[in-house]
């Protein structure tokens, strides 16, 4: 064979092979490793909760997560009616003190689960002074106002919509209040987000403006029992409260201007104690309050864990974090056994608590407390988050 001959032969060996082998990778692909999707976005489910006595409609919206974790909002008042949280077994539970249906909303309530505004917590009076101008608000309390007046925040219907998140599930409310309305100035657009994420917490966030100077200082009402089993009282959950003072109270429950420090007193919580364990002691801010229902001045400022709630027997924990000053915590101290609980029974005495982060009370009247006044191009924006897990 001449060398050019076998030159070309060995040219067109050389090619058929390659085209073979190509071949051969054509029909059999090596098999890639397939992308992880991204996760879904939760849906909310929307579902009606009934009509109010003036026939406006409320409805139900259903957050979930991930985790398996869920909490219904309605939109009369915003109110929190469920809210789920696993104990140290992985099951599920609802932990917050609710009613059956909108009507026993609608009736005397002690703010169930509910949106308060346009002022958390009491105002000595009912009355405060702007740049000169003294407002009479609408009083609700004995002489004075509380969370707003005869009709708050927690008594309207709020403007839902559902917001796009990268976890979990969020929905943003939001309710205008008229200039006079309560007696307080100014037309004040308030929006508040419930967004429950994937790592099983619930953050609440605040906004409000304002086109004429007004007060502001909005908080969530949920009532709390960790046990899941809302026949027992909570005096067996352990609290802690990172404040080195509290605000004392007169007999009507308005701040006497006095930031207490707690130690040697029933209010240190700086360390884990069951909330029962010095309910029951001689004290005179005890005495005024019928147990606690105090705002605690929070170290530090910012956002920052300011409280913890454990059950033993569940293993549920809530952390609270917040940029507020204060939290009042409220121990469920005037449940009489009167307001039925769904399913049948009744709330007795301490069978629920708050922790309501918020500004201190009567601010509007204390000059020495965190200003909590709103002007026009101003906005108020605060946010608190609920967290909940299992030891």
């Amino acid at each position: 064979m001449n060398k050019p001959f076998s030159h070309l032969l060995t040219i067109a060996l050389v090619a058929a092979t390659s085209i073979f082998m190509v071949n051969c990778k054509n029909e059999t692909p090596p098999t890639e490793a397939a992308e992880t999707p991204a996760p879904a976005a939760i849906a909310i489910a929307k579902t009606s909760f009934g009509t109010t006595a003036d026939g406006q409609a409320v409805d139900k919206f259903t957050l979930k997560n991930k985790q398996g974790m869920q909490v219904d909002v309605i939109t009369y008042g915003g109110i929190i009616t469920t809210w789920t949280a696993p104990d140290k077994a992985g099951n599920y539970a609802n932990v917050v003190l609710g009613y059956d249906n909108l009507a026993q909303y609608e009736k005397a309530t002690p703010y169930f689960g509910a949106l308060i505004g346009r002022y958390g917590n009491r105002i000595a009076k009912g009355k405060f002074t702007l740049d000169g101008q003294t407002y009479q608000l609408e009083t609700n309390d004995g002489p004075n106002t509380l969370h707003g007046g005869v009709k708050g925040f927690d008594k309207v219907v709020w403007t839902a919509s559902e917001q796009p998140v990268d976890n979990g599930s969020a929905l943003k409310l939001t309710y205008v209040s008229k200039d006079g309305e309560g007696g307080y100035p100014g037309t004040l657009t308030s929006t508040v987000v419930y967004h429950l994420t994937d790592d099983n917490a619930l953050e609440v966030s605040y906004e409000a403006t304002t086109d004429k100077k007004t007060v502001v200082n909005l908080t969530q009402h949920s009532y709390f029992n960790l046990s899941g089993d809302f026949t027992k009282p909570i005096l067996d959950h352990e609290l802690t409260i990172d404040a080195d003072k509290f605000i004392p109270v007169d007999v009507t429950l308005i701040p006497t201007g006095e930031l207490k420090p707690v130690e040697k007193t029933p209010f240190d919580f700086r360390q884990a104690k069951t909330i029962g364990k010095d309910i029951e002691q001689k004290d005179d801010q005890l005495t005024k309050g019928k147990g606690y229902d105090h705002c605690w001045v929070l170290n530090g400022q910012g956002f920052r864990k300011v409280s913890t709630a454990y059950h033993a027997g569940t293993g549920r924990l809530l952390e609270v974090s917040t940029d507020e000053p204060g939290i009042q915590f409220y121990c469920g101290n005037f449940l009489d056994g009167t307001l039925p609980m769904p399913g049948g029974g009744t709330y007795a005495h301490r069978t629920g608590f708050c922790l309501e982060t918020q500004h201190y009370p009567d601010s509007p009247n204390q000059s020495s407390f965190p200003t909590t006044t709103l002007a026009p191009g101003e906005k108020y924006e605060t946010k608190t988050t609920f967290k909940f897990s299992a030891k």
